[in-house]
């Protein structure tokens, strides 16, 4: 039954997004429309779209939830597969998704805290950097001044 509807969803799911899906429902609605005159615009007239519709709608929660657990699922394992390829990646990271919310917010803290600290050393480095520039410019200045300094006057 699962595998049955995991095909169907799919099928429906593929057919739903096409443009000639999108072209039937319009046609629905214009045809709906059209008998409006010729129904009185009646309570029954407007009970069948108005039926219709929520039919529609509680079906599409169940396949719109069953394409999301699927593409969820698929990401996952694609996710997965690239931590599991890089040396670097923390393989515990894993099954992140299994956390409860708690666990979820201790673990996003402590990438914040990381992130904070690894720009904290971005920032000492920069820091580093433009002072020894700044001497180098000043050995520069220097070399310069000595070197006009060495110079006969030309006047």
């Amino acid at each position: 039954m699962s595998e049955f509807f995991s095909r169907a969803a799919q099928w429906t799911s593929r057919q739903c997004g096409r443009a000639h899906t999108f072209g039937l429902a319009i046609l629905i609605i214009i045809v709906w429309a059209a008998f409006g005159p010729a129904l009185g615009y009646s309570d029954t007239w407007q009970l069948i779209i108005n039926t219709g519709t929520t039919i529609v709608t509680f079906l599409m929660v169940f396949l719109i939830q069953n394409t999301q657990n699927r593409d969820t699922a698929a990401i996952q394992l694609k996710l997965d597969e690239l931590i599991r390829a890089n040396q670097d990646a923390r393989n515990r990271l894993l099954n992140l998704e299994d956390l409860s919310e708690k666990e979820m917010d201790q673990l996003k803290a402590s990438f914040v805290r990381l992130g904070r600290n690894e720009a904290l050393g971005v920032l000492r480095e920069a820091k580093e950097e433009l002072r020894s520039a700044e001497e180098d410019i000043e050995d520069a200045q220097t070399r310069i001044r000595h070197a006009d300094a060495a110079l006969p006057d030309l006047n």
